[in-house]
């Protein structure tokens, strides 16, 4: 079982080619593991964490509804974004700057094969990071991702989460709000949940910007404890 995980900063980029870049990390360790069966081998299969921003981008995951996109192709144009359908779990989905993107690629039998379990230690990993900012951020019951003020007429989502996995092998991952600019999901439903608001972190501490890099040391750190893992060192792709 290897625990290790490399962490990479991917910085500003493309929806698609970060994409691109998932698929090729997966099915990697999805090779290696079929030839592992096969040939009664026992390569060790890496672990990696991509952390990304995103330009401007809606994507809707396979069991989504297109009509939950309030925008028009010639409206995406005209606020610079675009849209994709993708292969994970989850409906309509916007990233773009300001947000933290996290796409953790694991082998989950170097770590446990309970899918539920793997979906519970992210949002516990959002919750944890959130809590070091005052801020008491919980599940919702029967919604995904991270909400604060559940249960009230105030409830909002701060973090969309949506995962795939196959042969235990895991893409997609989170996106948390961090200096999000929160005009753009006013031209989606929000996971496809009706009168439900969306915030971010700026706006929650009430300061204009938050330093990602401050973020994402937080997020890594309880990854980190929650996986039992260990973190490689940055390499930049």
């Amino acid at each position: 079982m290897n625990k290790q995980v490399e962490i990479q900063d991917l910085g500003l980029k493309d929806y698609k080619e970060a994409w691109d870049y998932q698929e090729a990390l997966f099915k990697g360790i999805v090779e290696t593991k079929i030839r592992n069966r096969r040939e009664e081998l026992e390569l060790e299969t890496p672990n990696y964490f991509l952390l990304v921003e995103h330009p401007h981008v809606y994507t809707l995951g396979k069991s989504g509804d297109f009509d939950n996109l309030l925008a028009s192709e010639e409206k995406l144009t005209e606020i610079g974004a675009s849209f994709y359908k993708i292969n994970r779990g989850g409906d309509i989905t916007y990233h773009g700057p300001g947000q933290i993107v996290g796409y953790p690629i694991l082998d989950l039998e170097n770590f446990f094969t309970d899918i539920h379990k793997y979906l519970r230690l992210l949002e516990e990993m959002v919750i944890l990071t959130l809590k070091e900012y005052s801020l008491k951020a919980e599940r919702s019951p029967g919604e995904t991702g991270v909400w604060l003020d559940v249960g009230t007429p105030f409830a909002r989502k701060i973090c969309a989460m949506g995962v795939r996995a196959s042969r235990w092998v895991t893409m997609h991952g989170f996106a948390l709000n961090v200096n999000a600019n929160l005009g753009y999901f006013d031209h989606m439903i929000p996971c496809g949940i009706r009168g439900k608001a969306v915030t971010s972190l700026n706006v929650e501490l009430g300061k204009k910007e938050i330093p990602l890099s401050e973020v994402k040391n937080k997020l890594l750190h309880h990854f980190k404890v929650l996986f039992e893992a260990e973190l490689l060192a940055e390499l930049k792709h």
